[in-house]
């Protein structure tokens, strides 16, 4: 397998999880007497573009089905956070009601519903059905296909060039990434411009977040892998943000080649910020392994001294990065007996792999626990302060990047 970025054979794996199956295919109950499809997990650096990306075992189509059941609107903070963008993007770029704004993976409608209330023409791109379902009955209109550049040029002549395309956690998810960047190329505006958010591979490294290492997620970017990425494709980076969402991502500002803005310091800064993190070293990811196995055995002596001492176990957030921390840990519901999550598109499902049953909260607090493990420590705080005023006693805990409580 050559790089997914830049075509080299110099590519080498550093971080191997073992067998684990798509962690956003949420089993129900007669699913459990079928075979289950598992695929290797493993994460391999470029050495010549430096991008991290998962080896090629699994096709898109086998990884967000039509039951694909991330809904970006059960997160309130993620909510918000998708709301200050559009109010602060919408003055940046001046947008009005003659403007269009295209979102790649617009999900459920969490981001251009804003849009759509500042009556600015809007349109989503979403294959998968139950989530583009929803944003439709919000009134937003869908193309419920996987963004390419064959789609890009489509939707330009039907609808017409965007002034801004939005990408939020969606780079990272795409198997040909060249392919979907010409995408943006063909679809933007001569003077338009393209945000991207997605998790900093920089916090990946040195916060050692493995848990977001899985199969829907085909690359792991740096500001430098991003930039090659765009160059290729003749669109140019001149603005970075660095943000808190997802344990520490970055928002990249594009535009094509030819566009007057010019670079700003934020590029350079964030370039020195990971060169000095030793992003383009081999010698910052050999060590990787033994960093995650150390997290990975810390969570298991704890669950099973727990379960000795006759603690009341649960988790919350049945998110695809808890999917990948049980199924490398091994933790069945010997050790944790079942998952607490707020989608309803969840719950009376099981987790996969380690088939873990997922109930409601109100479940989780009629049961009250001892010790609640908190699977996207992300969002930990957000997940306490809702889960606290009913659970005085219970005690929140995290893995990642170690195991400790949240107080």
């Amino acid at each position: 397998m050559t790089c997914r970025g830049c075509g080299g054979a110099n590519c080498r794996t550093f971080l191997d999880l073992g067998f684990s199956p798509p962690s956003n295919a949420y089993l129900k109950l007669e699913d459990l007497e079928k075979p289950e499809k598992y695929f290797p997990l493993k994460l391999r650096v470029c050495e010549d573009c430096w991008l991290l990306q998962t080896e090629d075992y699994a096709e898109a189509s086998d990884l967000f089905s039509e039951e694909y059941a991330y809904f970006s609107s059960i997160s309130q903070s993620w909510l918000k956070h998708a709301e200050q963008y559009c109010i602060d993007i919408i003055q940046e770029l001046g947008l009005t009601r003659q403007s269009m704004v295209v979102e790649i993976a617009s999900n459920d409608g969490y981001l251009l519903k804003n849009f759509l209330n500042a009556r600015i023409p809007c349109l989503g791109v979403e294959p998968t059905k139950s989530t583009a379902s929803a944003a439709k009955k919000l009134g937003i209109p869908v193309i419920e296909e996987f963004f390419s550049k064959t789609l890009g040029e489509e939707i330009a002549v039907q609808y017409g060039k965007a002034d801004l395309i939005a990408g939020n956690n969606v780079y990272a998810h795409v198997p040909d990434i060249n392919d979907f960047t010409r995408g943006l190329k063909a679809l933007l505006k001569p003077n338009g411009t393209i945000t991207l958010e997605f998790p900093h591979a920089l916090e990946l490294i040195m916060q050692t977040q493995f848990d977001t290492i899985y199969h829907e997620h085909f690359s792991y970017l740096s500001l430098h892998s991003a930039i090659a990425l765009f160059e290729a494709s003749e669109l140019r980076i001149w603005k970075v943000e660095l943000l808190s969402t997802h344990g520490g991502s970055l928002r990249v500002f594009g535009c094509h080649m030819s566009d007057s803005r010019p670079t700003q310091d934020s590029v350079a800064i964030t370039l020195d910020a990971e060169k000095a993190g030793g992003l383009r070293e081999i010698s910052t990811y050999l060590h990787f392994q033994s960093e995650v196995n150390r997290i990975k055995d810390s969570l298991l002596i704890f669950l099973i001294e727990q379960k000795k001492n006759g603690t009341r176990l649960a988790a919350y957030g049945a998110a695809a990065k808890g999917n990948t921390l049980l199924n490398y840990a091994g933790v069945r519901p010997d050790l944790i007996p079942y998952v607490a999550d707020a989608s309803p598109a969840k719950q009376n499902t099981f987790m996969a792999g380690s088939h873990i049953p997922i109930v409601s909260p109100e479940n989780l607090i009629e049961h009250s626990p001892d010790v609640v493990l908190i699977l996207p420590w992300n969002i930990s705080r957000e997940i306490v302060d809702q889960l606290k005023p009913h659970l005085p006693k219970t005690v929140f805990v995290v893995a990642v990047p170690k195991l400790q409580y949240v107080v």
